[in-house]
């Protein structure tokens, strides 16, 4: 088969000629060597630009599954329906392709003897993400009915998410709001991009508040909330403004000893899924992300 269509990953356009594989599984297939682009093997992450000759060669894969691990877990909030975790920097969420150890469901799996089974094998429990080195309060479900009312209120935007940035260079105006759509950065897709105002249509639509908590010398600290929960929402959003999230050397900003990005997910609002009633769940920031502030005063 011959690629014909704007730029693209390799793993991406894969997807969408097998749909019933995951991509961790289609990204099994490159590595083997079962996918040749011109009659060559390349990496998942190969960007395919018009006009390449396709081969696969299907194989079935072993099952992915998520292993209970005896790992640290800080809980904020525990009722028969759900959880509340307290996420530490460095720790994924979830396996995937290239980090099966060490993840946040691993440590889970070894906590909880029932988790919500809508994730499947990989994901049991995840009703939505943080990235990795993002730390704060992430909602993970025990049962079905709790993670599909949970996942309804995401979904329909009743979720209350509030993070705590710290972004480089001093903002000038006290509060505003991003409204751009995201999408996919095409030259370098491990990244995301806010597209570009004449093409709207090209991402997917994302809106971000923030509010000003204090001015430092050159960074300023932020209150953000997001009405929609793309991927990497918070560090585009604000990068595009000239505000790169300190750390955040993914995106050009300059590092940071921590090893991490100043990203906190720090209060979650949301409906009990059973009684509906309202809960409100607040992380503390992690005690590096105090150092750090300390060391700007």
């Amino acid at each position: 088969m011959h690629f014909e269509g704007e730029p693209e990953r390799l793993d991406v356009y894969l997807q969408t000629l097998y749909p019933k594989y995951s991509r961790s599984r289609l990204q099994e297939w490159i590595k083997k060597g079962r996918v040749k682009v011109n009659g060559e093997a390349r990496k998942a992450s190969c960007i395919l630009k018009g006009g390449e000759s396709i081969e696969v060669e299907p194989m079935e894969l072993r099952a992915l599954r998520a292993k209970a691990e005896d790992l640290p877990l800080v809980i904020l909030y525990e009722d028969d329906d759900l959880v509340a975790i307290n996420k530490e920097a460095g720790m994924t969420v979830h396996a995937g392709a290239g980090s099966t150890e060490g993840t946040l469901v691993n440590a889970l799996l070894h906590r909880f003897a029932t988790l919500s089974q809508l994730g499947g094998d990989l994901r049991p429990g995840i009703v939505h993400r943080l990235d990795k080195y993002t730390s704060g309060v992430i909602l993970v479900a025990k049962n079905d009915i709790a993670h599909r009312k949970l996942q309804d209120q995401f979904s329909g935007r009743q979720v209350e998410k509030t993070y705590i940035a710290l972004v480089e260079n001093v903002m000038e105006r006290d509060t505003g709001t991003v409204n751009r759509p995201i999408s996919r950065d095409p030259w370098k897709p491990v990244r995301m991009r806010a597209v570009p105002k004449e093409d709207p249509e090209l991402g997917r639509e994302a809106i971000t508040h923030w509010k000003v908590m204090k001015r430092y010398e050159r960074h300023t600290l932020v209150e953000v909330k997001i009405g929609t929960g793309r991927t990497h929402q918070i560090r585009v959003h604000l990068g595009s403004l000239g505000h790169k999230v300190a750390g955040d050397v993914l995106y050009g900003a300059r590092p940071h000893e921590s090893g991490r990005f100043f990203l906190h997910a720090w209060r979650i609002g949301f409906a009990q899924p059973t009684t509906e009633e309202r809960i409100e769940i607040e992380a503390s920031l992690a005690e590096e992300l105090k150092d750090w502030l300390r060391g700007l005063q």
